[in-house]
């Protein structure tokens, strides 16, 4: 195959985007299934599930953290050998931990090792869209969040099919190789040629700088500390972030054995998350467009944190019954609030953001929302261990959760609140000035001081 691809939105363009669609399910679609292997890595291990929930945990936290360490190497060696990269990982992580024999080895192979590998995958394979897509960018965009909602349907009906077969090691497995479809989909995002390559030779090299200020040049330039301190629009969407998913990602993962402990079949049970992701399909899609009408142009934050306040209240279904056809009716209601909240996470970043220094932005905010999704699972697996009772993980999400859109909501209705008095005092302050100077203009005309004309007369002859 040719090393760069000359035209731009070529028909290979779309290629590419079947590629990234393939990526994001495989890749973020894949933490949603690891709730089905939960009693069985617990009663293996015989850990408990504060010890079992380390794993998932570790997992996504390196998915969202390790955007940073992606982009540098998506300058280095480009979006193809970062995805293809990603995928080898990714599968050895889950081949080394069939042969696990303890937690410890699980949390380092099957979460470090696969999770890092995703994450090169996961957003080297949106970074790629950018070089491929100018006029249908959005579009390519939107199809592509598509492959998270076919991911979320898909792998919690394969991982059941599969364990009830081959055992959680055999699936694991199997899962190895699955991954590696990703270095089949890397394979196929050519290097773009640049639009115009510079006849002038290249300028003399100038003496590279030290270590530190190598180093703090880089973190200046993928974490976006100035933005955070200076821009308070920028602060309180990310604390708010970080703090509604201590509360978002717990059902993902207690969702299939809460239904398992009240005696709901199994086949039953990873179904409750595949209708959450079939009905993401469709939602995601409608809520875009929705949010891209010109009445929200500035008041997506607020759509954001309705989405989040009904996440929040969703989750009390799951603690008045626990029955299949309540816990049924439970997902399609989150599926809604899941589905305004990935629609929106990004837009209302970008809304904030400038884009000059949005991917600066969003590796701070990434790096961040890995701590929070580090500590979550662990958090509720030990209240779970201290309780015995699910309804009380179900409370300490909606907790999180409604706290964080009433201070989200709250946030930035103070934050416009003052812009808009800064702009009318300003324009207040304006009005003023001009007055006076009217004033001053009319009442004292006369103290200004008379110019002094000379009248120079030159005598010419004719």
């Amino acid at each position: 195959m040719p090393q760069a691809q000359e035209q731009i939105e070529s028909s290979w363009s779309w290629v590419v985007l079947l590629a990234t669609i393939v990526v994001q399910g495989l890749t973020l679609g894949f933490p949603t299934c690891i709730g089905i292997f939960f009693a069985d890595l617990q009663h293996d291990f015989r850990a408990s599930n504060s010890e079992t929930s380390w794993f998932p945990s570790i997992l996504i936290a390196l998915l969202h953290a390790g955007g940073p360490i992606c982009s540098i190497l998506v300058e280095r060696f480009g979006c193809r050998m970062t995805v293809m990269l990603g995928g080898v990982l990714a599968s050895s992580g889950m081949v080394a931990s069939s042969f696990s024999h303890s937690l410890s080895q699980l949390y380092i192979t099957a979460g470090f090792i696969t999770g890092l590998g995703m994450s090169f995958s996961f957003q080297a394979g949106i970074t790629v869209l950018g070089h491929y897509f100018s006029y249908h960018q959005a579009l390519a965009n939107a199809l592509a969040s598509a492959g998270v909602s076919i991911g979320i349907t898909l792998w919690p009906l394969l991982s059941r099919y599969l364990l009830e077969d081959f055992g959680w090691r055999g699936t694991f497995l199997i899962f190895g190789g699955v991954f590696l479809h990703c270095c089949i989909c890397g394979s196929v995002m050519r290097p773009v040629a640049p639009k115009s390559e510079s006849a002038y030779p290249p300028p003399n090299k100038v003496p590279e700088p030290g270590c530190l200020l190598t180093c703090g040049r880089a973190v200046q330039r993928h974490l976006a500390f100035d933005v955070f301190l200076q821009n308070q629009g920028y602060r309180f969407y990310t604390l708010g972030v970080v703090w509604l998913l201590m509360g978002f990602m717990v059902p993902h993962i207690f969702l299939v054995p809460f239904a398992l402990s009240h005696n709901i079949e199994e086949h039953k049970a990873a179904l409750l998350i595949s209708i959450i992701g079939f009905s993401n399909i469709f939602l995601r899609p409608v809520i875009g467009v929705v949010a891209g009408w010109s009445m929200f142009a500035g008041h997506r934050v607020y759509l954001f944190a309705l989405a989040v306040l009904l996440n929040g209240l969703s989750n009390l279904i799951c603690v008045i019954s626990a029955r299949f056809s309540v816990l049924v009716f439970y997902c399609l209601v989150y599926s809604i609030s899941m589905s305004g909240i990935g629609a929106l996470l990004f837009q209302v970043l970008m809304d904030i953001v400038p884009m000059n220094r949005f991917s600066s932005a969003l590796g701070l905010f990434t790096v961040l929302e890995s701590f929070t999704v580090l500590i979550s699972p662990p958090l509720a697996g030990l209240l779970l261990d201290t309780t015995s009772n699910f309804s009380y993980i179900f409370y300490m999400s909606s907790f999180f959760l409604i706290s964080a859109a009433f201070f989200l909501g709250l946030s930035f209705f103070i934050l416009n609140k003052n812009k808009e008095k800064q702009m009318t005092d300003r324009v207040h302050e304006e009005l003023t000035l001009e007055k006076d100077l009217a004033q001053r203009c009319t009442e004292e005309p006369s103290t200004q001081p008379h110019s002094t004309v000379t009248y120079v007369t030159y005598v010419t002859s004719v």
